[in-house]
């Protein structure tokens, strides 16, 4: 039987310039990477001395496998719980790298008389460091355990979200060719939705779905399910008009909180290390040479630039957030390279068709320069840093220093304050189920846009297909809204705690916070209103029609809002199960000191029961018996926060518990007791 063996002659010469190139920089003591840019360069079309690639389709399709596979095995590095602990610092400075260096590129490119277009993806292609190799440098360094490179580990994991962000907003200006602020704000909320809904489904079911199919005791079997994941989020993320490489990110992500972790990684080693290699070499067969040596005073400036410009903009943004400088000027040195994510962004611009075919071999030609330099750059840090000390005036360094322990200062100052703690996590977990309900409407916009067409003879037509599908969104948001209306209920409350000393209101303290408490909760209400009815635009039915489903939605709300506070509760717990189980099997998890609590805890309000009235705080045992704190009490309409151990529980007392799902379920038996 005949085949076609075109795919797999390009396969095996593919595979076969990687393997030597492996051999050959191995060897030499240099990145790996930059050899299988060379093996595709001299495989490639444009160099005729060899044997060559010179079927697109095939290019296209290497290309578009290494990248699915390379950002798959990026997000399995990837680490949510990181991202817990990594802080303002990263936030910062890779906010204001990007930002700087997107300005920084944009700005070069038009002196070079380049189009907006290439201006603006150059900007893009400058923005993002080399994950890939800033470990590997670290790593070949020893200096991963250094308190920098911790900074600089946090500053790559926002660095990767925000490129997520940035890919989709290319897209969109690429098929436009503008960007409007109605079109970015829409773009960000329908990515934002898509985001939270994502990790959030993902984070309840694929663990489970993991450990499931990890009781088999079968590689194979683990293998062919997160491989399946791979492709089949790849695939959704690609219907949705999104980048392949975001869908294989965030599953990546997503698995890398499963307890699997590191055995999906063993079985993923192979296949990573095969399809990078295929992805790098297609990078190289996409490049001409003769463009390059065309454009090599471009490049050098370019290269010039990404150096000087990541080291001052890293270390300006981590100074800024309260680093001394010696920490800011390694972590700078540190992330002057482009990588994996600039190579993406360049052939996002060729995919499209809206860039010049130099750009990519420009941002090839830049990234080898700026990753051959990245090891000299780490290694000479410490110099840097002693050069800086000896040349700058003691009053300077006296200055930056004194700035640098005002801002820590300020930091430990909130970190001390848990009403601050809990009202920013309230405030997160709103934003949260906010972007959910926002996901959901989307959906149904969709839903309808579809149904209206494949089913034009709905029953009560168009406007009856509206009523349904708005009915049905609000139902199925139902336990978020619920949710949502309660953590600003006790927002309120801590916030009128907050604004209101009884110090300076003295004995009518109490009624302040009260009136205080009750009007922010009446303002954040009609904000969710206005926001539902924005969401439901597309979707309301007329006003008759409207007030009916809205009547058979308040009635299914009154009848089912326990069964929606319990349905978020279970889903908020198998959440904090995702994150409180060890990576490994084999490790035991580690106690839980008071400071974590605020990381994991959740927050529940119950009514006192009969047996606890007249009791005191103290006689309750209630943190040694359950695990459990008390951190406020609504009293007929007064709010206590941080009660003390002597106070006395009243008739009528709903009090605020803080605690994980077990600890609160242990609290509530105990405090309801009749």
């Amino acid at each position: 039987m005949h085949h076609d063996a075109s795919f797999l002659q390009d396969l095996a010469l593919v595979m076969c310039v990687a393997a030597v190139a492996t051999v050959l920089f191995r060897q030499f003591k240099q990145p790996v990477v930059l050899g299988y840019i060379l093996a595709g360069v001299i495989v490639g079309p444009h160099v005729p001395f060899f044997v060559t690639i010179t079927d697109e389709k095939t290019i296209e399709t290497l290309a578009e496998l290494g990248i699915i596979f390379l950002m798959f095995a990026l997000g399995l590095e990837f680490s949510l719980r990181k991202l817990q602990q990594v802080g303002a610092t990263a936030f910062i400075a890779a906010a204001m790298e990007i930002i700087l260096m997107v300005l920084v590129g944009y700005w070069l490119g038009r002196a070079f008389g380049w189009s907006v277009m290439d201006s603006v993806f150059l900007g893009a292609i400058l923005s993002i460091s080399s994950t890939t190799i800033i470990i590997k440098a670290l790593e070949g360094l020893g200096k991963t355990k250094e308190r920098f490179a911790s900074l600089i580990f946090g500053i790559l994991i926002v660095e990767d979200i925000l490129a997520i962000i940035m890919l989709a907003l290319l897209s969109g200006f690429a098929r436009s060719g503008e960007l409007e602020a109605g079109e970015v704000g829409m773009t960000i909320l329908s990515l934002g939705s898509f985001l939270v809904i994502l990790l959030v489904v993902g984070l309840i079911l694929v663990p489970r779905l993991l450990n499931y199919v990890a009781k088999f005791k079968s590689d194979e079997m683990l293998l062919i399910t997160v491989l399946g994941l791979c492709f089949g989020v790849s695939l959704i993320t690609v219907k949705l008009e999104y980048s392949v490489a975001l869908g294989a990110f965030l599953i990546g992500a997503i698995i890398a909180e499963a307890r699997q972790i590191a055995r999906i990684e063993t079985l993923m080693h192979p296949v990573r290390d095969m399809f990078s290699a295929v992805f790098f070499v297609s990078i190289g067969l996409l490049i001409d040479p003769m463009i390059i040596w065309k454009y090599i005073g471009p490049i050098l400036i370019i290269s010039a630039v990404v150096v000087v410009g990541k080291v001052f903009t890293c270390a300006l943004g981590t100074f800024v957030a309260g680093n001394d400088t010696r920490t800011s000027l390694r972590v700078g040195m540190g992330l002057a390279q482009i990588g994996e994510f600039s190579f993406i962004i360049a052939s996002l611009g060729l995919t499209y068709g809206v860039t010049s075919d130099f750009i990519y071999p420009i941002a090839v030609a830049v990234s080898a320069i700026t990753t051959l330099l990245t090891p000299y750059l780490i290694r000479s840090s410490d110099g840097v840093v002693a050069w800086f000390d000896r040349v700058a005036p003691q009053s300077v360094l006296r200055g930056l220093e004194a700035y640098s322990e005002w801002v820590g200062g300020v930091g430990r100052q909130n970190a001390a304050n848990l009403e601050r703690k809990i009202i920013t996590k309230l405030a997160l977990q709103v934003g949260v189920n906010l972007f959910l309900v926002t996901g959901i409407f989307i959906g149904a916009i969709f839903l309808y846009r579809q149904l209206s067409v494949a089913w034009p003879d709905y029953y009560g037509g168009t406007n009856g297909l509206k009523a349904t599908i708005w009915m049905v969104a609000m139902l199925v948001s139902f336990p978020l809204l619920v949710a949502i209306w309660r953590k600003m209920e006790v927002g309120a409350m801590m916030f009128s705690e907050l604004c209101v000393s009884s110090e300076k209101a003295g004995s009518k303290a109490p009624a302040i916070r009260a009136i205080v408490s009750a009007v922010v909760t009446v303002v954040g209400t009609g904000g969710l209103i206005v926001v539902l009815l924005l969401l439901s635009s597309a979707l309301l039915p007329t006003w008759n029609v409207l007030l009916l489903v809205g009547l058979i939605v308040a009635v299914c709300g009154f009848l089912l809002y326990r069964v929606a506070v319990k349905l978020y509760a279970r889903a908020q717990s198998a959440l904090h199960d995702t994150f409180a189980q060890p990576a490994d099997p084999h490790v035991e998890p580690h106690g839980r000191p008071l400071p974590q609590i605020l990381k994991e805890a959740q927050l529940e309000t119950v009514e006192v029961g009969a047996a606890v009235v007249g009791r005191k705080i103290s006689e309750l045992r209630l943190r040694s018996e359950a695990g459990a704190s008390i951190v406020g009490i609504d009293r007929r309409g007064k709010s206590i926060v941080n009660p003390g151990a002597g106070e006395e529980l009243q008739t009528g007392d709903r009090i605020l518990l803080l605690g994980d799902p077990g600890q609160l379920e242990a609290a509530r038996k105990l405090l309801t007791a009749k």
